[in-house]
């Protein structure tokens, strides 16, 4: 059941700026645990503080609206890209091995980087193509665009690299097109910033030689997806299905209690529940650079490293959303309305 509550950006942002505060959204008030079905204006933090502890202008007010704040702790939100080792998986269910014809839910990568979840199979919506769907740093080696760590036509191997993907022999697509990343903050690129950069740089390299001082841009717009299509090499290396949930039935919407399951190369099969959707939330993507998101999906069901690019299922088994990151409670998710607009695409 939709849960209609609006927070304008003026309450957004000063919530995030407050102490802890990684990000807000709605869903349903917890208590002891469990749901208690009163709609609510949830702030995720990474660490809960007890109110004491705290000065007046960084507590979270009790009401926005007129409906109740939630603050629930989450820990630090990371991109998943940093591999596991695993366990061996059930016979028929080798997530980490060679797959032809391929399924949602197998390990895949960008030549350069470790290895992520190979989403699902979607199709162009002007041409028909058929292409792998999953996110910008599992297709795209984290790409902002224009700077050289991915382009058009590089191998993509499954299994990935980390699983012992080769690009002799296991390259089963290439990159198509993504989604740019945009850092919340970013090297400027004006004349005027270049100038002071370099200006007090000189001066530093004669008074403190062992520092460099860097300008960095706020950026003013946030990040919908992290999405990447890539091209198969045969589109009969592909296959429809996801591992261990089946056939995809279309797409679709989830929202706060929805049950809703994906299939991870990490972590296989895994089910959870909507917590809250509308989110705007920061990602760390490495440390000390941050990414933030509008119009996320937070669910409970928890994913590893390796698990990105999962496409998250209702119980219809419609595509309602794209897995990217996560924290020890909670996964996050793009919407797929979301994905599909921007790359021009639907599950087959």
């Amino acid at each position: 059941m939709a849960v209609k509550i609006k927070i304008g950006k003026e309450q957004r942002q000063k919530l995030l700026k407050k102490k802890n505060v990684i990000g807000v959204g709605v869903g349903y008030r917890k208590k002891k645990g469990r749901s208690t079905g009163e709609k609510a204006v949830i702030v995720f933090v990474t660490k809960k503080v007890s109110p004491q502890q705290l000065d007046e202008k960084e507590k979270a007010p009790r009401f926005i609206g007129g409906r109740r704040v939630d603050v629930v702790e989450i820990g630090e939100v990371r991109l998943l890209e940093t591999c596991v080792p695993l366990a061996p998986f059930s016979e028929g269910d080798n997530r980490l091995a060679r797959c032809r014809p391929a399924p949602g839910g197998v390990s895949i990568g960008h030549y350069k980087i470790t290895a992520g979840t190979l989403g699902c199979t979607v199709k162009d919506l002007q041409t028909g193509e058929r292409f792998i769907l999953s996110n910008n740093h599992v297709l795209a080696n984290t790409s902002i665009g224009k700077d050289g760590r991915a382009a058009p036509g590089d191998a993509v191997l499954q299994p990935g690299p980390y699983d012992g993907g080769k690009r002799g022999s296991d390259i089963i697509a290439r990159l198509e097109r993504f989604i740019p990343l945009r850092a919340t903050f970013q090297s400027p690129d004006c004349t005027t910033a270049r100038f002071w950069e370099e200006l007090a740089n000189r001066i530093l390299a004669v008074l403190h030689p062992h520092y460099r001082f860097s300008l960095q841009r706020a950026s003013g717009e946030g990040n919908l997806v992290d999405a990447a299509l890539a091209r198969p090499l045969s589109e009969s290396d592909l296959s429809s299905k996801l591992l261990g949930l089946g056939q995809v039935e279309g797409s679709g919407e989830a929202y706060p209690g929805d049950e809703v399951a994906f299939s991870g190369r990490t972590s296989g099969v895994v089910r959870g529940a909507v917590i809250a959707r509308d989110v705007g939330l920061y990602i760390t993507m490495e440390p000390d650079r941050e990414l933030f998101f509008t119009d996320q999906l937070v669910t409970s069901a928890l994913s590893r490293p390796g698990d990105s690019g999962s496409l998250l299922l209702d119980e219809q088994n419609r595509a309602v959303g794209l897995l990217f990151a996560g924290s020890e409670t909670v996964s996050v998710c793009n919407r797929f309305e979301n994905v599909s607009r921007l790359l021009g695409v639907d599950p087959v």
